[in-house]
């Protein structure tokens, strides 16, 4: 009997192999996947991972929105684990599937399966003109059964389709319409808004409903609490009566926020659980350069174009769901719990919306949805947010502060390294915490408090502490952890989490130490690596980029590096970006080397590596939540501006495929190098180092300054 291989940590929760597969009569393969679609690729890298264990055609492939009633729970799509979660466990399952109709041919063939061959879904007999298909022994062929681990997939020699850059299925819906959540309509579908307190913890002192009822179309006005929608007719119409709402409506408002201006004091003031993320010593060398420096971000917004939108349907003793969540499961068993219902009797259904990576309002606005949709029993009900709702209610990216002191050895290399971070604690997401994590149930029911912020358990840092160790080979090294435990401000995972600023303040300060050393960057980062892989792509981004050594930038243009593992444990990214610098700062060209294992799609990753290196660049130069003693201040795109279409540079991405490893996540791991990139470009440009991000015009000017 073959032994066994250990099942994917997905596919384990989920053996059964119809699940995942179904083999269809006519020529064609249904796939589902737990991982959802929002913008990283991940339907065609699926489609292209079975397409290629199956035998099959990229086109025969039918990749199905998930849903909680049919698709293999997979939990959240986020880490960049989509391919390597998602990927291993769907490559286990059509290798099994694929196994199981060689069987049912060697049978009707009277022939092992050493002698069969597959091509495009026919099976032949080697020698001999017999065929079958697949599709002709689907209905013999019972895939309600479970992986058994007993199936080797594909070697490296056999793969085919692996490493080719074949179409993106999701691309066509999106440029011709009707690919969104907000494009999704319903037969006899009712529109909602919600009327959200001017602040965190403002209390609603009046409420005219009879006023909010007698507005044009409205067909239900809701109110518990600090909870208002409405529900009207048309959208316009639920757009109006929720502004006159706002009008009828009295709050008392509490000053109770911290200074916008002096957030790294407020975080390092507070109480905190302090971790001991490394510790390690050895004989002590003799310092001749002592550094230090701190860095700062400042709470950022996922900032989606498209705002939050969710569909509701309550008929039939059940509840209809669609929502862009990157965590559907997680969603329904939350909804269940706040409704006190069987999760059985609610589907969740995922439909794409405006990208966000991270937990942005998504989750919130299906219970917004929900709870208006119960007023309108048997009706379908749609609630999209308005741009001011998503910039002031949704869970924002932790502001952080992160202090390094580090001491150089005569010889120019790191002798000590002492780290030192800040901030909240990164994880709010529905289903975490015994407490409801959904914005409208705290408001309609004033004795749910919102769940603390938690990271999660896991080795490569949940939270604050992802990249917070240097991958970089230090002899004596310290670094810890303060979680601040007030959350002023309500937060939760955006892209990358703590590897922002961590690899931003670890790549910075190894340009300081460098300078200091009076060695080139580039050099001065080799010598402190020994893993052959990220000494690659740091010499595969310099030599694409035609790094000069220890060249110096003409006080407008300069070029920076920097470099990353993402969660040490991930993909290795190497980023060189050069700037020009007049009223403000512009990233003009942007080289990556990427190291991500086995290469699914190329050019899915290259998309992957460009978005990351995007909104990098982005939070980098622009990003900045503002707020007062009392409100979220950023309301617009005019207070809270993006990089823009004709400010993105140009990039050029190395890829270094390694067909023998195992395949590793793009978009995240892109943020921390690029960020860093673009803060050592602007000191080689000036000489200026701007420590605290976005870096602005101001900063800059204050900088120079000092």
């Amino acid at each position: 009997m073959t032994e066994s291989l250990k099942l994917p940590p997905t596919l384990n929760a989920n053996r059964r192999l119809d699940r995942w597969v179904r083999i269809n009569a006519d020529g064609t393969v249904t796939v589902r996947s737990g991982k959802v679609e929002i913008g990283q690729g991940i339907v065609s890298a699926m489609a292209q991972i079975a397409a290629e264990e199956l035998d099959v055609d990229y086109t025969r492939i039918r990749m199905l929105p998930v849903d909680t009633a049919q698709s293999p729970d997979e939990g959240s799509t986020s880490g960049s684990r989509s391919v390597e979660e998602g990927g291993s466990s769907l490559r286990q399952a059509c290798a099994e599937v694929r196994d199981l109709l060689l069987q049912a041919a060697g049978q009707r063939m009277n022939a092992s399966l050493e002698k069969l061959e597959v091509d495009d879904g026919t099976i032949r007999l080697r020698g001999s003109a017999q065929t079958l298909t697949y599709w002709a022994l689907a209905s013999q062929v019972d895939l309600a059964r479970e992986a058994t681990g007993q199936v080797q997939p594909k070697t490296r020699d056999e793969l085919v389709k692996t490493g080719r850059s074949l179409p993106r299925l999701d691309i066509p819906a999106k440029l011709f319409g009707a690919a969104f959540i907000h494009d999704l309509e319903l037969p006899g579908m009712l529109h909602g808004r919600v009327l959200r307190p001017p602040s965190y913890r403002a209390k609603l002192q009046y409420f005219d409903d009879d006023a909010a009822r007698a507005r044009p179309g409205v067909v239900a006005v809701v109110r518990e609490n600090n909870f208002i929608g409405v529900v009207a007719a048309r959208e316009e119409q639920a757009v109006r009566a929720a502004q006159a709402m706002a009008k009828l409506a009295v709050w008392r408002e509490h000053d109770d926020l911290p200074d916008e201006t002096a957030l790294s004091e407020f975080l390092r003031a507070q109480p905190a659980e302090d971790e001991v993320l490394s510790s390690k010593a050895s004989v002590s060398a003799v310092s001749s350069v002592n550094l230090a420096a701190t860095y700062n971000r400042p709470y950022l917004a996922h900032a989606s174009i498209g705002p939050s939108c969710a569909l509701a349907w309550w008929h039939d003793d059940m509840l209809e769901v669609w929502s862009h969540s990157q965590a559907i499961f997680p969603l329904r068993a939350e909804l269940a719990k706040i409704l006190d219902m069987a999760a059985a009797a609610i589907v969740v259904r995922h439909a794409e919306g405006a990208g966000c990576y991270g937990h942005n309002g998504a989750d919130d606005a299906a219970l917004d949805a929900v709870y208006l949709a119960r007023a309108v029993h048997g009706k379908p009900l749609r609630l999209q947010w308005m741009r001011e709702d998503e910039f002031g209610w949704e869970p924002f990216g932790p502001a952080m502060t992160v202090k390094i002191d580090a001491a150089l050895d005569a010889g120019g290399r790191v002798a000590r390294w002492d780290q030192q971070i800040w901030g909240n604690r990164h994880l709010t997401r529905p289903g975490r915490h015994p407490n409801p994590g959904l914005l409208a149930a705290w408001h309609a029911d004033p004795s749910i408090t919102p769940p603390p912020a938690i990271d999660m358990p896991i080795a490569m840092g949940g939270g604050g502490q992802r990249n917070a160790v240097p991958y970089y080979d230090f002899p004596n090294e310290r670094v810890v952890n303060h979680a601040v435990q007030p959350t002023p401000l309500r937060v939760s995972t955006l892209r990358a989490l703590g590897a922002h600023l961590n690899v931003f303040a670890i790549e910075s300060f190894m340009d300081e130490l460098a300078l200091a050393a009076g060695i080139d960057p580039v050099e001065f980062r080799l010598r402190h690596l020994s893993d052959a892989r990220a000494r690659a792509v740091i010499e595969a981004a310099g030599q694409k980029a035609q790094w000069l050594a220890n060249a110096k930038g003409d006080g407008v243009r300069g070029s920076g590096i920097g470099f990353a593992r993402y969660k040490n444990i991930g993909n290795y990214v190497a980023v060189v970006a050069r700037v020009i610098i007049k009223e403000t700062v512009r990233v003009e060209h942007v080289v990556a080397a990427v190291d991500c294992g086995r290469v699914v799609n190329p050019d899915g990753v290259i998309n992957q590596a460009e978005g990351g290196i995007v909104q990098a660049i982005s939070w980098t130069l622009k990003e900045q939540l503002r707020f007062d003693r009392t409100r979220i201040s950023s309301r617009d795109w005019d207070s809270y501006p993006i990089l823009t279409f004709d400010e993105a540079p140009t990039i050029e991405t190395v890829l270094l495929d390694r067909p023998d490893e195992a395949w590793l996540g793009v978009g995240e791991g892109m943020v921390g190098p690029t960020a860093a990139a673009v803060g050592n470009a602007v000191f080689n440009a000036m000489g200026i180092r701007v420590r605290t991000l976005p870096i602005t015009r101001e900063r800059i000017l204050a900088a120079m300054e000092q």
